[in-house]
């Protein structure tokens, strides 16, 4: 007879969720709010104001003697300064988590500085690690979206996937009497879709789940995701939906094409039937190809009545281009060295150069036979013999100098009388032009 594990909640995936910054605050106090469950929640700030009023049961001031708990002040560097001070403690909240969500507000100091510290020790921990963040709206100015993308490209290194929501696309999502708090509220509801997606499949609140290892399988290592949600109501719902979480404006008019892996979560009440999945699975799976590796939760949730909710998180887009980028490192340098004028599909050896140079020609040593002169200041004889030009002084030919080429006559000439010109031209000054030769040969 099998006996069940009655305390089975010992071995099941553990999950934290990160919020950095205040943008990271607002959105797990956001989480927190609609119930998300099987999640512990850390809130990281460096003000400690802000970090009070958090919902948070876990809650990391960092940069206490850097920022003495009055934040970052849209500096990013102290964001990453504050984080550094506090590694340790961050590291020992976020011990034993098989996943963590890093999610923060790029472009302000303590999220965009303080997030990829954050993410770099949860992945130090040995956590699969994702982040989600936003890009600021474009009315927020030049200078906080540069922050934004920079704090973005740091994060990139940390993290096995990296979902970016861009504010400025929500644009088309909201009509004109949108208010500004309500904007906001969009945003959460974002990251809340993102994260809720990928946690409730894991901790069992889904009605459809998939093990721990599964997600691991499509988020370990890959690099940028995209995350689209749709919703609908009435007979075509399905369809409805998944068609515009694949078409969501968050993708930026991306296909999600040639994705390695794909997590869908639908979301609807208990009317929710088989057919429907399979019609909103089946336009995801043509959307993305028979190669990517495709796993799907279902949650129930009565609340959403007559509506369907499906979220699909693309995965594994810039594998290549990351796997290029490493090696590069490891080599020393990104670019291949080119020499112009080379042909380095066929380098020729020195002995095969050898054997092009005229048997005529004498073998000139590399090094000096004889004993070097005296070296007598300002004695005219001295320079005496650097008036007699350097080949006919070495006995080579001048085609040799110029690189084994075949000279044409007409040209040697030419070459031979701008030789005496220049000459005739230094004889006023003897001892200048053969000293400015020496240097020469």
């Amino acid at each position: 007879m099998i006996e069940l594990d009655h305390n089975a909640e010992m071995y099941s995936a553990k999950l934290k969720v990160v919020g950095v910054g205040g943008g990271g605050g607002n959105a797990i106090n956001s989480m927190i709010a609609r119930g998300l469950e099987g999640c512990e929640f850390v809130a990281v700030n460096t003000d400690a104001q802000a970090l009070s009023k958090n919902q948070a049961p876990h809650k990391v001031q960092i940069g206490k003697e850097l920022t003495r708990g009055l934040g970052a002040g849209a500096n990013p560097d102290i964001g990453r300064d504050a984080s550094i001070e506090d590694r340790d403690e961050l590291s020992e909240t976020l011990s034993g988590a098989d996943m963590v969500f890093v999610t923060a507000g790029m472009g302000g100091g303590t999220g965009t500085g303080g997030a990829p510290i954050v993410a770099e020790v949860a992945r130090q921990q040995g956590g699969l690690v994702v982040g989600i963040v936003t890009r600021p709206f474009n009315w927020e100015g030049k200078p906080r979206q540069a922050k934004a993308d920079q704090g973005i490209e740091e994060l990139r290194e940390h993290v096995d996937t990296l979902i970016v929501v861009p504010n400025q696309r929500l644009l088309s999502i909201i009509d004109n009497n949108t208010s500004l708090q309500d904007a906001f509220r969009r945003v959460d509801d974002v990251l809340y879709n993102a994260t809720s997606g990928i946690a409730r499949i894991i901790t069992g609140q889904g009605y459809i789940n998939v093990d721990f290892a599964d997600v691991r399988t499509i988020m370990q290592s890959m690099g940028e995701a995209l995350m689209g949600t749709g919703m609908a109501a009435g007979d075509d719902r399905a369809v409805e939906a998944a068609q515009s979480a694949i078409s969501s404006p968050l993708l930026e008019g991306v296909s999600i094409s040639g994705s390695q892996g794909v997590l869908i979560n639908i979301v609807a009440s208990s009317s929710l039937t088989m057919m429907e999945i399979d019609e909103a699975v089946d336009i995801v799976y043509k959307s993305v190809g028979q190669e990517a590796n495709i796993i799907f939760g279902v949650v129930i949730d009565e609340a959403l009545e007559d509506k369907m909710m499906v979220t699909v998180i693309a995965t594994g887009f810039n594998r290549k281009a990351t796997a290029k980028k490493e090696e590069g490192k490891k080599q020393g340098t990104s670019m291949p060295f080119r020499a112009v004028g080379f042909d380095l599909q066929r380098a020729e050896t020195a002995d095969e150069m050898e054997q092009k140079i005229p048997e005529s020609q004498p073998n000139v040593p590399l090094t000096p036979t004889e004993e070097p002169e005296e070296y007598v200041a300002n004695n005219p004889g001295t320079y005496k013999k650097y008036d007699v030009p350097a080949y006919e002084r070495r006995n080579v030919s001048h085609e040799v100098l110029r690189g084994g080429f075949d000279i044409p006559k007409h040209e040697e000439a030419e070459d031979k009388q701008e030789i005496q010109k220049e000459q005739e031209a230094q004889r006023p000054c003897p001892e200048r032009a053969a000293f400015l030769r020496r240097i020469m040969d």
